[in-house]
């Protein structure tokens, strides 16, 4: 099965519609914490669970139980995160490149931490990619864990509420409901914009002659 947005792993609705919200609350997990989960839809994911709660498909909770399992499933994939980092950081930074895992998302996640320090593990929330490696890259680096924990129900609060909220409140205008492959589509293009502007800028540092 495929839609506009690809496979049907990748499908917001056929992952909802087949999975539920155990499917959901999984999905968010392992995108904000597994090493593999970078892979899986978040934002467009959340946007269109909102979107299906405002609707009354598939999805029969209501609003404020969705927002709170949501931030919790983030929060509890970024403290996995944070833990994995902080028992295997040093090997996984040593790991070599596979099908599923590259050093340079890693990099990147480090960088993304090195530039914000703790306010990443907010601001890594609304970037896919970094989202997966800024906790495992906050437990490699030994992050104090009171700040990060801090930190963590900040960001997965915000993401994990905000993103959904939007989508239910979208969700009930017409336009958007009668062009929810577009939107989806646009909300995935948006959310990657930053990586692809720090991927622009890291070449063109690297590629820089040295002064």
């Amino acid at each position: 099965m495929t839609s506009a947005l690809g496979p049907s792993f990748l499908d917001p609705e056929w992952l909802i519609s087949t999975f539920g919200l155990i499917g959901i609350l999984a999905i968010v997990f392992a995108e904000s914490g597994l090493l593999i989960g970078f892979v899986l839809p978040g934002d467009s994911l959340l946007f269109t669970a909102g979107l299906l709660v405002a609707d009354g498909t598939y999805l029969h909770q209501p609003l404020w139980l969705m927002c709170l399992l949501v931030s919790v499933a983030a929060v509890a994939g970024d403290q996995f995160g944070y833990l994995f980092g902080r028992q295997f950081g040093p090997a996984l930074f040593r790991r070599p490149d596979s099908r599923l895992f590259k050093q340079e998302n890693l990099t990147r996640a480090k960088d993304f931490f090195a530039k914000y320090g703790a306010r990443s593990i907010v601001l890594a929330r609304f970037v896919p990619i970094v989202r997966t490696f800024t906790p495992i890259v906050a437990g490699a680096s030994h992050m104090h864990y009171r700040t990060f924990l801090l930190y963590n129900v900040i960001g997965g609060t915000l993401w994990g509420c905000g993103v959904t909220i939007l989508g239910y409140f979208l969700g009930q205008v017409a336009f958007v409901k009668s062009n929810i492959e577009l939107i989806l589509i646009g909300i995935v293009v948006i959310s990657v914009v930053p990586v692809g502007i720090e991927l622009l800028r890291s070449r063109r540092r690297s590629a820089a002659p040295p002064l």
